[in-house]
């Protein structure tokens, strides 16, 4: 063969690389289309030798994981789907190119090591961060190739002491809001008189089983029935009035206290400021003040 080869790159083919089973591994129709032949060929190779192929060489899916990697990676896989498809592993590609004995199924096959070799030092390189995470998010990582994941706590947002945002700023406030309401994992704690239904639909983004306490005057617009089908979808909201607040706070697990200067319902239409209180005696007060009215 006397005209170039047009090799795909290691990073391409990173991305054709999936663990399963505790294993880095790619499926059978994508090595193929690497070797530029048909997945039939790649398999009858596998069968007619397949005492060379022990399962840490090569394993066939089951239906289980077929549909999961259909589900985490978006893969729509093609062919008939008569039967589960064959993954390889680094040992296996080794092994499939020298049966295959061509041209391309050699040069590929080197590209295809050195992708599996990156791989592995991207692991070793990273244990520490993988050591941070909890194990089912340390599975969901292990289970994308792409690791979004790790790159996402890597680049994770941090909310800032104090933000003050101008007339017309609306989606940055609400934006900020949101993310201070996704931080609670017990209970999130609202003390403003003009709460409304607006706020719910913030709240609605918070994580499952999370409590709701809203102290609020008698001119707020939320209604029963409002907090009824809130609670129906997003349980428990609990909803208490008193007049003996003045300012909008925010408290988060009983230890994140966070002054807002303007009704939550109104963020955006005026300038005002948002600060996170850093002493956490003043949030334990203003907790048990909140307990004698909710």
């Amino acid at each position: 063969m006397n005209e170039e080869l047009n090799l795909t790159t290691t990073e391409e083919i990173q991305n054709l690389i999936y663990t399963i089973r505790g294993k880095n591994v790619m499926i059978d129709s994508d090595v193929a289309n690497l070797y530029h032949t048909e997945t039939r060929a790649i398999n009858q190779a596998l069968k007619r030798n397949i005492d060379r192929f022990p399962e840490d060489f090569c394993f066939q899916l089951t239906e289980d994981e077929m549909e999961n990697m259909r589900s985490q990676f978006v893969i729509a896989y093609k062919r008939n789907n008569r039967y589960l498809p064959y993954v390889f592993t680094e040992q296996g590609i080794i092994m499939l190119s020298s049966l295959l004995k061509s041209e391309i199924a050699i040069k590929v096959s080197v590209k295809i090591v050195e992708a599996f070799v990156k791989m592995r030092h991207f692991l070793k390189d990273n244990g520490e961060l993988f050591e941070r995470v909890t194990t089912l998010e340390y599975q969901q990582i292990e289970n994308n190739k792409k690791f979004d994941l790790i790159f996402d706590k890597l680049q994770e947002k941090q909310i800032d002491n104090q933000r003050i945002f101008f007339d017309g700023q609306i989606y940055d406030s609400y934006s900020l809001i949101i993310d201070i309401i996704k931080r609670a994992e017990n209970k999130i704690t609202i003390i403003d008189n003009y709460i409304d239904d607006s706020v719910l639909k913030m709240l609605s983004k918070k994580k499952e089983n999370v409590e709701v306490v809203i102290l609020t005057s008698n001119k707020s617009n939320i209604q029963k029935i409002d907090i009824q089908k809130f609670n129906k979808q997003y349980p428990t909201l609990k909803v208490a009035k008193t007049d003996k607040f003045h300012d909008r706070f925010i408290i988060i697990d009983e230890k994140e206290l966070f002054h807002i200067g303007a009704s939550i319902k109104d963020l955006g239409k005026k300038c005002f400021a948002i600060n996170r209180i850093e002493n956490n005696d003043i949030t334990k007060v203003i907790e048990k003040y909140i307990n004698l009215y909710s």
